[in-house]
């Protein structure tokens, strides 16, 4: 493996470790932290490694010059001004780095005699330097889930090809194994078509999953978890692997608009759509639904696994809405989540380890990997190429003058290229922003137009000592309220994650995270309607000033309270500068204050959907009703690309919706 970085590079990133880390006694040494950066982005490579290297020598320049050589305090006096303080876009933009730096210090693994051996971190410097520990050691009551594996689920090995043994020809070819692709691919099989599944991403079971996070993360996520917006002011969090998202997520499954468990207020997001030009049966959508809970066995989690950062939540907005004026607060819905994280209350249900997001090394999320996958390879013949990019579909006139698919060009591991004939058609699932790029290489106009983002940003709590209990020894996330125009989710992370979230710049950094046991965590959820664009095969997405920063604002403040209402001693938003909040503030004048504009907060979104939509009339959308590309007969879509406008909620259990919906009810292809 070539190196990532030049000499120059890793003594810049040396220099800007021990500036970051001033006044923070250090676990690790600098030049550890600067390794596991190195690891990190070698094993992401391509374009977010040459960006991640620009970023550094453009990062120097505005450091000043000779900065590795001054001293830590005039180090530190540059970075205090030049990016935490800086209100100039692009310092602070460069300022993101510090989250790189953090991640890859908490991050930090100590080698053993296999790949993730907790024993070998057993004493792992950094985990007792915030009183963290990791799954093997826990202690736990008998009224809690061992920490077992489950086997039998997986996807059998025979079933995946390589690039020996592709055949030349399949009768659907279906662009992606997360949630739409799969759900498509299996239903496609069902109806006696012989399925190739193409995934970009590499087959990872459960097995072979660890709870060393920098590993998982960087092989596991597109651009390892960094991938951004254009203007870098979002990061776009999406699986690349076997299952896709489904593999790396939280498992939330919330239906739109659901009865008891939806906001009463909230927008009706299919008679949207219908207004829109884009209607959805809406009887048959929810039967959707609920064959894709059959499959995953979808039911309400258990308390049990969420008990400290799930209650938190719920009692903290209930005590923060006794004493609100606001109708809608009166009327906002709590409850715990749905997931497929089951089934509960047996031998094998979720063992809330609290690493969802780097995938279950437990082989108990029953994702798409572990249901319609291994079902639609073992019972109905399909097969998954993985590691291998869809580059172009490739056309033929059909009978009636539209366009018909007839192959689809692939780029091999070894960077080869090879086509392969679809003899019926193609199904593209690849997610929002592949989807668009794969659709545009391939001669579709109009795609990648009015993406939606559900859009996250996290306020963290520090509680009293001894209250609550250890946030991070349960399910990740667990419980949610909907207040109508935006939603709270809690939700807490490993160190490595929890610490590229966790605002806050040097010693305050530092001593943010060695209260790991103290502090609680919960994000906000808002819909940014059809705000974004895929442009050069990237996401460009703008927060609307008069609508959504606004909302940004109130959401934030709102979370802040419930902490507080919760018996938060103070909160740390996720703010570029890092700043404290306390109970005695102006809460909501501190956030209008703080928030001008969306680079003074750390945005992210799991939820990227829009770019391809349904409509009736080809010249608002991509796809028509039942999915079918425009102009083509043979081609559909069926990720979460294709919805006309934002969805408000996590978008896993809609997705699957979708695809069910698009090749569920009756045969595609005639």
């Amino acid at each position: 493996m070539t190196a990532p970085f030049n000499f120059g590079q890793l003594k810049f990133l040396k220099a800007l470790t021990e500036a970051l880390f001033d006044g923070a006694e250090m676990a690790i040494t600098p030049d550890q932290v600067v390794a596991n950066v190195t690891e990190l982005f070698g094993k992401i490579g391509g374009t977010k490694l040459k960006e991640i290297q620009l970023s550094l020598t453009a990062t120097e320049i505005v450091l000043g010059p000779m900065f590795a050589e001054v001293d830590v305090a005039t180090r530190v006096e540059r970075i205090e001004d030049r990016m935490r303080d800086s209100s100039i876009d692009l310092f602070q933009d460069m300022g993101r780095l510090r989250g790189i730096i953090y991640a890859c210090y908490y991050g930090h693994w100590q080698p053993g005699l296999e790949p993730g051996d907790q024993d070998a971190n057993a004493a792992n410097p950094v985990h007792r330097q915030i009183g963290f520990t990791l799954p093997k050691f826990r202690q736990r009551g008998s009224y809690d889930m061992p920490l077992a594996p489950v086997r039998g689920r997986e996807i059998d090995p025979a079933h995946i090809l390589d690039a020996n043994s592709l055949e030349d020809e399949y009768d659907v070819i279906v662009i992606g194994s997360g949630a739409g692709g799969a759900v498509a691919a299996y239903n496609i099989a069902g109806w006696d078509y012989k399925v190739l599944i193409v995934e970009a991403g590499p087959f990872y079971p459960s097995h072979a999953i660890t709870h060393h996070e920098l590993d998982m993360i960087a092989r596991l996520y597109k651009h390892g978890a960094v991938q951004t917006t254009t203007n870098r002011d979002f990061v776009v969090f999406q699986g690349r692997c076997v299952g896709g998202s489904s593999t790396i997520n939280n498992g939330i499954c919330l239906r739109v608009n659901e009865p008891g468990r939806t906001h009463p207020d909230a927008k009706d997001v299919l008679a949207k759509w219908a207004i829109i030009g884009a209607p959805v049966d809406a009887a048959a959508f929810h039967d959707s639904y609920d064959a894709v809970k059959d499959m995953l066995g979808i039911a309400r989690i258990e308390p049990r696994s969420g008990r400290h950062n799930g209650p938190h939540l719920i009692n903290g907005w209930h005590a923060y809405a006794d004493t609100s004026d606001n109708p809608m607060d009166k009327r906002a819905i709590t409850d715990w989540f749905d997931k497929n994280f089951g089934p509960p209350n047996t031998p094998t249900a979720c063992a809330y380890c609290g690493y969802c997001n780097s995938g279950c090394a437990y082989g108990r999320r029953m994702g798409v990997a572990q249901t319609y996958l291994p079902q639609a390879c073992r019972d109905r013949g399909a097969r998954i190429l993985p590691d291998t990019k869809a580059q172009q579909i490739l056309w033929q006139t059909a009978a009636d003058g539209r366009r018909e698919a007839e192959a689809v060009k692939l780029i091999l591991p070894d960077g080869s290229s090879r086509l392969v004939r679809a003899r019926v058609g193609v199904v593209v699932a690849a997610g929002t922003i592949a989807s668009s790029k794969l659709l545009d290489r391939s001669d579709i106009d109009g795609t990648g137009y009015q993406v939606s983002l559900n859009v996250a940003s996290p306020v963290v709590a520090l509680m009293p000592e001894g209250a609550g209990g250890d946030a991070w020894d349960e399910d990740q996330m667990s419980s949610y309220v909907d207040c109508g125009d935006f939603l709270l989710e809690s939700h807490f992370q490993p160190p490595m994650s929890m610490a590229s979230l966790m605002p806050g710049w040097f010693a305050d950094h530092s001593q943010r995270m060695k209260n790991f046991g103290r502090v609680h965590s919960a994000g906000i959820l808002f819909p940014a309607d059809r705000r974004g664009q895929i442009v050069d095969g990237k996401l460009k997405f703008r927060l609307d000033v008069d609508d959504d920063l606004p909302m940004l604002r109130r959401a934030m403040a709102t979370l802040t309270k419930v902490h507080f209402a919760a018996g938060a001693l103070e909160c740390y938003p996720a703010l570029a500068k890092g700043q404290k909040v306390t109970p005695d503030m102006d809460i909501d004048a501190f956030f209008k204050a703080a928030i001008r504009e969306q680079d003074d907060v750390t945005l992210s979104s799991s939820h990227p959907h829009g770019g391809n939509a349904i409509n009736e009339n080809p010249q608002y959308g991509v796809v028509d009703p039942e999915c079918r590309v425009h102009g083509t007969t043979n081609v559909f879509v069926t990720d979460a690309s294709v919805f006309p406008s934002c969805i408000r909620v996590n978008a896993q259990w809609t997705t699957m919706a979708m695809a069910q919906y698009a090749t569920g009810r009756h045969d595609p292809f005639r």
